[in-house]
């Protein structure tokens, strides 16, 4: 686990140092412990550990740096980023929504709906695209600041209307030979 870490703050600390996004440098760390670490039978933990740690320190400080570096000044100077960001959001939920109509037949349209909607969802992706593009300055501060705004926006509005559609759709079937568990007033009506 400690050489995972240090793998870990390594290939971070080396990303950032050579001007790439730090959660390049995380992946590339999974990637290299991935592949030297192909037998966990002598440590069957160490998966699940890794992703607690992942998990519970360092996507949390992946997301605290983000928050530092986002630009609300920005935002708030051009009243014309305030107008990108319902459409930014709107464009989100049409790429990332419309794909699930795909799962309708397959699915029903209720729970296509909800498939969409957590499919809609993007944070992380946005933030390190924003972040590259103003490193590369092919965005401006502006545009970075109304792209997260609607990831944040997508995060904090789609999944509980997701959750709310989701309500009432069909519970798993019993297993094969169990008693249905159910309330006993509309099992005796059954």
């Amino acid at each position: 686990m400690r050489i995972a870490v240090a793998v870990l703050i390594g290939f971070v600390t080396l990303a950032s140092t050579i001007g790439l996004e730090t959660i390049l440098g995380a992946f590339l760390a999974g990637a290299v412990i991935s592949v030297v670490d192909r037998d966990t039978a002598t440590h069957p933990h160490f998966r699940l550990k890794l992703e607690a740690v992942g998990y519970g320190f360092v996507i949390p400080v992946f997301f605290v740096s983000s928050g530092l570096r986002f630009d609300l000044g920005a935002l708030t100077e051009d009243p014309s980023a305030l107008a990108r960001v319902p459409l930014f959001l709107a464009a989100l939920f049409a790429v990332r929504f419309l794909p699930a109509l795909l799962y309708r037949r397959r699915l029903g349209n209720r729970a296509a709906t909800v498939a969409g909607l957590l499919q809609a969802t993007s944070l992380p992706f946005i933030v390190t695209a924003a972040d590259i593009g103003l490193s590369l300055d092919v965005i401006t501060p502006v545009t970075a600041a109304a792209l997260i705004s609607a990831g944040l926006l997508s995060v904090l509005v789609f999944p509980p209307i997701a959750l709310a559609r989701a309500r009432g759709l069909a519970t798993p079937a019993p297993a094969q030979g169990a008693a249905p568990a159910g309330r006993p007033e509309v099992d005796a009506v059954r």
